[in-house]
């Protein structure tokens, strides 16, 4: 929506905002990968145990423990696209994107003029408007200039207008080709149309800023190197985001028993819950680190083997058939009690 609304508006051209959504994307497999994956081990397991094919691996001694194995290389192979994710194409496609955008922005403005709209001149002394901008031949085309800096009440337009700069005074022209210049009053005396070849004007650019990349798209030795909090958050951030996919795994054979009786919704609601605590504690402590509350990342490891310990406690009751929370039976108590 971001994108469309920059579109919309002349930032940056439509058929830009395909290509910067696909980066976009890109960005963002890292963390949806796991969670894909999760989601669809948990459906087909459940797809498995309501169409009683568990049961019957069961009856020939084959339990839950036995997908241990082919998950495990299932998980090994994802793990590592993960962290080809994570590590290499992540921050790659946010460089990209952020440098894709930032050109966009600054090929389709002249002196802050964005192609399509009317931008006013700095102090309302004139206005601009540039209905494209060719990428291919850096040119801008149609262009309409009004400034009243004129002698004669006018404006100039043109099929297509370049940018320059004077080498010596730095001075930045809008330099229009093949144009005319209407002066006056249409209908009156002394109104007249000039035709020219070029015609320069002076404009006053907007500063431009060095390219200064976000933290996200940093290189892995600049993030781990640093000093910076909020760079050192963002490596343990990538770390932390191969180390999930694997646990998550272990809790989808364990949550993902269908019971007839209570249907598939208590197995999936606590699998919900598990993914949600798990993502969450895990964006808490990475901006512990964020903020310097947290010198290095042993709190975000201490998240990844709790939830580890708990994975495997699940699936160990899980393989010998015990309900995940064990019970308490108060009349057993009772009757101790009454002994």
């Amino acid at each position: 929506m971001g994108f469309l609304s920059q579109a919309a508006e002349g930032v940056i051209p439509v058929e830009a905002v395909a290509s910067l959504v696909g980066l976009k994307l890109i960005t963002y497999l890292d963390v949806l990968l796991p969670l894909l994956f999760y989601i669809a081990l948990i459906m087909v397991l459940n797809r498995w145990y309501a169409d009683q094919e568990i049961a019957v691996l069961a009856s020939a001694g084959i339990g839950i423990t036995y997908f241990l194995k082919p998950l495990g290389m299932l998980c090994l192979v994802l793990t590592g696209v993960v962290a080809f994710f994570s590590f290499y194409l992540t921050p790659l496609s946010a460089a990209s994107a952020y440098a894709l955008e930032a050109e966009y922005r600054q090929s389709n403005e002249v002196s802050g003029v964005i192609t399509g709209r009317f931008t006013e001149v700095k102090g309302g002394n004139g206005v601009y408007f540039v209905e494209s901008y060719n990428r291919e031949t850096g040119n801008y085309e149609n262009v309409f200039a009004y400034l009243a800096s004129f002698e004669r009440e006018g404006v100039v337009v043109s099929q297509k207008a370049y940018r320059t700069e004077d080498e010596k005074t730095q001075d930045q022209f809008l330099v229009l080709v093949n144009g005319s210049r209407y002066e006056g009053n249409p209908g009156s005396p002394d109104y007249r149309v000039i035709d020219f070849e070029t015609y320069a004007l002076r404009i006053e650019p907007k500063t431009r800023k060095k390219l200064s990349y976000p933290i996200k798209a940093l290189s892995n030795s600049e993030l781990k190197s640093s000093d910076d909090p909020r760079k050192l958050s963002e490596w343990y951030w990538r770390v932390a985001k191969v180390f999930t996919l694997p646990i998550l795994a272990l809790f989808a054979l364990a949550l993902s028993h269908v019971d007839s009786r209570r249907g598939k919704s208590t197995g999936l609601i606590m699998a919900f819950l598990v993914f949600l605590t798990y993502s969450q504690l895990l964006a808490y402590t990475v901006t512990f680190v964020k903020k310097g509350q947290v010198g290095d990342g042993t709190v975000i490891w201490v998240v990844h083997f709790t939830y580890f310990i708990l994975a495997c406690y699940c699936l160990y009751r899980r393989n010998f058939n015990l309900p995940m929370l064990p019970e308490i039976s108060f009349r057993s108590k009772r009757v101790k009690a009454e002994a």
